[in-house]
C-alpha cells in the first residue's frame, strides 16, 4: 500500500486575522507561521502549498518578555569591511513596528521558495484598519 498525498487545494486563499495587542511575540509568530504553513489543516502535507493568509493588525502593541526590548538586537551587513549594523528591538519598535512581528513570522518559515510564497501572504499592519476586509477573513484567537 503506498502512502496517501492530497491534491493541491484550488480556489482562492483562506486569510485568517489576529489581533497582536497584548500577545507574546514569540509565542503569536509561532501560531502565525503554523497557520500559514497549513499546518492546522486536517490535509497537511510538507511539500505543498495549503493557501492560507495570515493578516496581523496592532503590531505596535506587541509584548517581549524579560529584557528583549533592549537585549534583543536586529542585524544586517552592508557589505562593506566593518558593514555590521545593529539596532535594538526598542528602537526597531519605534520606527517600523510591523517588521518585528514580520521578521518574528518569516524566521519560523522554511527558507525555501515554497516559504518565499508563504511570506508573500503575510501581511502586517500597525493599528486596527486593514484594506482586507473584501477578503473576510476569519479571526483566530489566542491566549494569553
Amino acid at each position: 500500500m503506498g502512502t496517501y498525498l492530497q491534491k493541491a487545494r484550488r480556489g482562492g486563499v483562506r486569510w485568517t486575522l489576529i489581533d497582536a495587542d497584548g500577545q507574546v511575540l514569540g509565542r503569536l509568530a509561532s501560531r502565525a507561521a503554523r497557520v500559514l504553513m497549513g499546518k492546522n489543516s486536517p490535509d497537511f502535507t510538507p511539500h505543498a502549498d495549503h493557501r492560507e493568509g495570515v493578516i496581523v493588525i496592532n503590531a505596535e502593541k506587541i509584548r517581549l518578555t524579560g529584557k528583549k526590548w533592549d537585549d534583543k538586537f536586529y542585524r544586517h551587513h552592508t557589505g562593506y569591511p566593518g558593514g555590521l549594523k545593529e539596532i535594538s528591538a526598542r528602537q526597531v519598535l519605534e520606527t517600523h513596528p510591523e517588521r518585528v512581528v514580520q521578521e518574528a513570522i518569516s524566521g519560523m518559515l522554511p527558507r525555501t521558495s515554497l516559504g518565499e510564497r508563504l511570506r508573500t501572504r503575510l501581511k502586517v499592519y500597525v493599528g486596527s484598519a486593514h484594506p482586507h476586509a473584501g477578503q473576510h477573513p476569519a479571526s483566530l484567537a489566542l491566549s494569553r
